[in-house]
C-alpha cells in the first residue's frame, strides 16, 4: 500500500505555491511510455497508436491498454518503473473502447458497428500470455466503458450506441437506446450469465434513449452508470440488474470563468445552469460516488462533483479544479467556449489508509490528486503533468504507483505520440510544477502560458521577467515572477497597452530591463500576418512609449522567423534571428544589433548546429559578463529531439558590422546540454526551450513555451541551471 501521509499543513503550502517539505511522500513522474513503441513492424510507425484505458496485472508488473486506432491491446513491462519496456501488441477484430485484467486475461470491449443506426459489439477475452480469444460474447450493441467487480466475480458493460454528432446537431433522442450488462468471470468469461439492466425512462433528458458511459462497481456488488448525454446518473445491482436508484446529475452555476476563446486569459465570464453531464463516474465508498464532469452537447461544468447514493450533492468543485490548473500554465483557452479544462477520466484508489480521487483533465493534461474527507472537502494535494490527452488511470497501490494512459497521437503533425506516464510516490518534494501563479487581487488566477522570453532583473536576485507570445494575441503580457520561492511564483501581470488598452499584432519573444525601470521587447513579425518586425521600448506599467520597426535592409531579405530574443549591451540591442533569412548561407543565421543612442543597426553571424531531423534554430539571447549566451535547439519533441543547449559568443567579437554587407562570424562554445535537464523531470522532451536569464546572483535560469496549451501538454519547465562553468 502506499504511504501517502502528507499533513495538512503541508497540503495547504503545496497549494499555495510553497515547497512541500522533505518528510512528506509525494508523487513524482518516474517515466514516460511512448507506445508507439508497440507497433508491430508490419504497420511501420507512421500508423496512428493511442493508449486511452488502461489496467494492471495483479502483480502490478504489466500494463494493459486499449489502443482504438491501431485496432487491438498493448502492454507495457513495469517490473522496473522507472524503464518501461515495450510488452507487445495484440491486433483486435474490432475497435477497442475499454480494458480491464481479470487474472491472466484481459477483457475487451469491442465496437464492430457498422453505423450508428446499426451499432454492435463483442465483449472478448484474451490470454495475456498467448495473445488468443478464450472467449467472445455477443453484446448486441456498441460497448463504451468495462469494469471489474471488486471480488472479481463479474464484469459490467456500459453500452452506449452513441449518437451521430453530426444528425439533428447531436441531439438526442437518437435509436436505439443504449442499456447495460454484466457476466460472471470465474475460470473464463462466462458468456451464458449475462444480465442486462434496463435504462430506459429514467432520464428526464431523452429518457428513452439512455447513453451510458462509464461504468465502476462497489463491495456490494452495485454498479453505478453515467449517462453523459442524458444528464443522469443509475444505480443497478450486478447480479440481478435491477435499477436500485437513480438521479439526475443536476448543473450549477459557474462564475469568474474564462467563456471566450479570444486569445486571452480572463476569468470574467459566468454560466447558469450548466449541467454537469459526468463523463467517469467512480465509488469512493459503497455509500457515496463521484463524477468527472466532462460535459457533451449541453455544457459540462469543469469540475468534479460527490454525490451520495440517493442523488444527494455532499461536494462540488465549482471554479476551484479549473483554477488550479490555470494556475499552473495548463487552462487551455481554445476550449473556453466549451468545456474549459474538461474533466474526464477518473481513478479512485485507497492509499495510506484514505481515498484518494485522481481527476484527469482531458484539455489541460494534468492530473488533480485529492484526498477524500468523508463528511468534509476533498483536500488537493498535487497538480500533476501528464502527457498529451489523459484518457485512462490506474492505480497500483502495492508498489505506490499511479498510470495514467493518454490518446492523443500527432504522428501526422510530426508532434508528440501517444504516452503512459508513470508515477511513484515516495519521500522528497513535488518535481512539478516548476513555476506557477498567484490569484490576483479579485480572488481569479493570474493566467499563464506560452512564456517565450525570461529576462532577470539587474538588482534583485531571483527576481525574474517573463513574455507571453502571440498566442495569446489580444493580451500581450510581462509576468513578474519570483523565483526564491519553490517552485517559482508568477506575482505579478503587467498588460502591454498602447494608448490606455491592450496592445495588438504583437508576437512577443525577448524581453530585457533597460536598467531605467521599463523594459525592450522583440516582437518577432509575420507579415503574412500583418505583424510587423521591430522593437518595443515600454515602461513600468507597460505602456510602449517607443517601437522600433526592422530596417529596410532586413526587411528585404525577411522571412517569418525572426527575432527570438533581446539583451542588452551598452547603448546596443542584440536580437536573435531565429532561423536563415534570404541573405544568409546555409547553417549561418544574425544577430542584428541596434544602438539605442544613435539608431545605427548593425549585425555579425552566428553557426548553426547541424541539422538533423527538422529546422534548427535560435531561441533566446543574454548578456552575462564576457559573453552573450544563446540558446540553440532544433523543432523536434520527444525521442526526435536532439537538440537543446545553451552556448556562448565572447561579447568582444561582438563587433556589429553595417547591414547589406559581408558580416562577421562569431565563435561559439558550448556551456549546457538541457535534455539531461528535461529527462530528470520524468517527461518527454519538450520542443520550445524559449527562454534564457541570469539573476543578480549570476545563476542561470531557463523556460519552456507550452504553445497556450494547443497541441501541447500544457508542460512548462522552469528550470534552475545555477552558475555554469566558466560563467
Amino acid at each position: 500500500m502506499h504511504k501517502f501521509l502528507l499533513t495538512s499543513a503541508a497540503a495547504v503550502a503545496l497549494v499555495a505555491g510553497l515547497s512541500v517539505p522533505a518528510t512528506a511522500e509525494v508523487f513524482n513522474r518516474i517515466a514516460s511510455f511512448p507506445v508507439n513503441e508497440n507497433i508491430p513492424g508490419q504497420m511501420g510507425q507512421d500508423s496512428e497508436s493511442s493508449s486511452e484505458i488502461i489496467d494492471a496485472t495483479d502483480d502490478g508488473m504489466m500494463l494493459v491498454y486499449s489502443d482504438s486506432p491501431l485496432g487491438g491491446i498493448g502492454m507495457v513491462d513495469i517490473s522496473d518503473p522507472a524503464n518501461p519496456a515495450p510488452g507487445g501488441f495484440v491486433a483486435l477484430d474490432g475497435e477497442p473502447t475499454a480494458v480491464v485484467v481479470a487474472g491472466s486475461a484481459a477483457i475487451v470491449g469491442l465496437n464492430t458497428s457498422e453505423s450508428y443506426a446499426d451499432p454492435s459489439g463483442q465483449l472478448v477475452s484474451v490470454d495475456l500470455a498467448s495473445g488468443e480469444i478464450t472467449a467472445s460474447c455477443d453484446l448486441g450493441g456498441q460497448p463504451d466503458s468495462v469494469a471489474l467487480s471488486p471480488d472479481g466475480s463479474f464484469v459490467a458493460v456500459a453500452i452506449e450506441n452513441e449518437r451521430d454528432e453530426d444528425l439533428n446537431d447531436g441531439v438526442i433522442p437518437q435509436m436505439p437506446a443504449g442499456f447495460a450488462v454484466t457476466y460472471r468471470v470465474g475460470e473464463g468469461l462466462d458468456c451464458d450469465s449475462r444480465v442486462e439492466a434496463d435504462l430506459t425512462g429514467l432520464a428526464e433528458v431523452a429518457g428513452d434513449d439512455p447513453e451510458p458511459e462509464f461504468v465502476d462497481i462497489n463491495e456490494e456488488n452495485e454498479v453505478v452508470v453515467s449517462m453523459q448525454e442524458n444528464n443522469h446518473i443509475a444505480i443497478f445491482d450486478g447480479t440481478t440488474g435491477e435499477v436500485v436508484a437513480h438521479f439526475s446529475a443536476g448543473s450549477v452555476d459557474l462564475d469568474n470563468i474564462d467563456t471566450e476563446e479570444e486569445g486571452a486569459l480572463t476569468f470574467d465570464g459566468s454560466a447558469e445552469g450548466v449541467v454537469r453531464e459526468p463523463d467517469a463516474v467512480k465509488w469512493l465508498d459503497n455509500d457515496r460516488i463521484v463524477t468527472a464532469n466532462e460535459g457533451d452537447y449541453e455544457g459540462g461544468s469543469r469540475g468534479f462533483t460527490i454525490f451520495s447514493q440517493d442523488g444527494e450533492v455532499l461536494y462540488e468543485s465549482g471554479t476551484a479544479f479549473e483554477y488550479e490548473v490555470a494556475m499552473v500554465g495548463h487552462y487551455p483557452e481554445e476550449r473556453s467556449g466549451n468545456k474549459g479544462a474538461e474533466p474526464e477520466g477518473m481513478e479512485v484508489a485507497e492509499i495510506g489508509g484514505a481515498m484518494h480521487i485522481f481527476l484527469l483533465s482531458e484539455r489541460g493534461s494534468v492530473v488533480g490528486v485529492y484526498r477524500d474527507n468523508p463528511g468534509g472537502e476533498p483536500e488537493l494535494v498535487q497538480i500533476l503533468p501528464s502527457a498529451l490527452g489523459p484518457e485512462g488511470a490506474v492505480a497500483i497501490p502495492d508498489r505506490n504507483l499511479l498510470v495514467v494512459a493518454n490518446e492523443v497521437d500527432l504522428v501526422e503533425d510530426g508532434g508528440v505520440r501517444s504516452h503512459v506516464t508513470i508515477y511513484q510516490l515516495g519521500e522528497g518534494e513535488a518535481q512539478y510544477p516548476t513555476i506557477r501563479s498567484q490569484m490576483d487581487d479579485e480572488g481569479r488566477p493570474i493566467g499563464f502560458g506560452a512564456l517565450s522570453g525570461l529576462a532577470a532583473d539587474p538588482d534583485e536576485a531571483g527576481i525574474l521577467y517573463a513574455v507571453n507570445d502571440s498566442f495569446y494575441g489580444m493580451q500581450p503580457t510581462i509576468f513578474t515572477i519570483d523565483a526564491n520561492q519553490t517552485p517559482a511564483q508568477i506575482t505579478a501581470a503587467t498588460r502591454i497597452t498602447r494608448n490606455g488598452t491592450n496592445a495588438q499584432l504583437l508576437d512577443l519573444e525577448g524581453i530585457t530591463p533597460d536598467g531605467e525601470g521599463g523594459f525592450w521587447l522583440a516582437s518577432e513579425g509575420r507579415t503574412d500576418r500583418m505583424i510587423p518586425h521591430g522593437l518595443y521600448h515600454v515602461n513600468a506599467d507597460g505602456e510602449i512609449e517607443d517601437s522600433v520597426a526592422f530596417p529596410a535592409e532586413l526587411l528585404a531579405v525577411e522571412r517569418r522567423f525572426g527575432a527570438e530574443g533581446v539583451t542588452m549591451v551598452g547603448d546596443w540591442l542584440w536580437v536573435a534571428i531565429q532561423r536563415e533569412w534570404a541573405d544568409d548561407e546555409a547553417g549561418q543565421v544574425k544577430l542584428v544589433a541596434y544602438n539605442t543612442d544613435t539608431g545605427e543597426w548593425g549585425a555579425v553571424r552566428y553557426p548553426l548546429e547541424e541539422k538533423g531531423a527538422g529546422w534548427v534554430g535560435l531561441s533566446e539571447i543574454v548578456a552575462h559578463g564576457d559573453h552573450v549566451y544563446i540558446v540553440e535547439r532544433d523543432n523536434q519533441i520527444g525521442a526526435a529531439a536532439k537538440l537543446k543547449k545553451i552556448f556562448r559568443v565572447p561579447l568582444s567579437e561582438m563587433e556589429p558590422a553595417p547591414l547589406g554587407g559581408d558580416l562577421p562570424l562569431v565563435s561559439k562554445e558550448e556551456v549546457r546540454d538541457l535534455l539531461p535537464d528535461m529527462a530528470a523531470f520524468g517527461g518527454y522532451a519538450l520542443d520550445k526551450v524559449e527562454g534564457l536569464a541570469v539573476d543578480a546572483n549570476g545563476d542561470f535560469f531557463a523556460v519552456t513555451d507550452n504553445d497556450g496549451v494547443d497541441d501541447s501538454n500544457g508542460e512548462t519547465l522552469f528550470m534552475r541551471l545555477g552558475q555554469l562553468a566558466g560563467s
